[in-house]
């Protein structure tokens, strides 16, 4: 799959529309939280990822560092709130896990409310640029 950065968004190969967000959201300050969070994420429940694809979300990669978290969600050109609330009320087994998700985390240093994951501000973007046929770098 070939992805194409823009300000407004990502689209794929064919066109398709994509958005992009960045968010963060840091974890308790208590080891045991830490690892219960890494564990549930190894065997992530069924009924949340088919929730997350059926609401529009195509991809989505959780970073951890310490107790940060970063998430970065792609969806099919919706806005990954919409998705979001769509996904949260899809299901009770999903309810559950939001809630026990919801308990192991705080607002991060910085954030502007009181937010579960908050959107990064992106700062710099560097973006592929093909070169023309039969032309050589350097």
């Amino acid at each position: 799959m070939v992805e194409v950065w823009n300000h407004a968004g990502v689209a794929d190969s064919d066109g398709a529309p994509r958005t992009r967000a960045v968010l963060m959201v840091d974890l308790k300050n208590d080891p045991a939280v830490i690892e219960a969070y890494r564990r549930h994420h190894r065997q992530v429940w069924p009924e949340v990822t088919a929730s997350l694809q059926r609401a529009g979300i195509l991809r989505m990669d959780i970073y951890i560092l310490d107790r940060r978290l970063v998430m970065v969600v792609e969806t099919d050109g919706r806005d990954f709130q919409h998705c979001f609330t769509a996904h949260a009320a899809s299901h009770p087994r999903v309810a559950e896990w939001e809630g026990l998700m919801h308990s192991m985390q705080e607002p991060a240093p910085g954030s502007r409310q009181a937010t579960w994951w908050e959107r990064m501000e992106p700062v710099f973007e560097l973006e592929a640029v093909p070169q023309a046929a039969g032309r050589s770098a350097g």
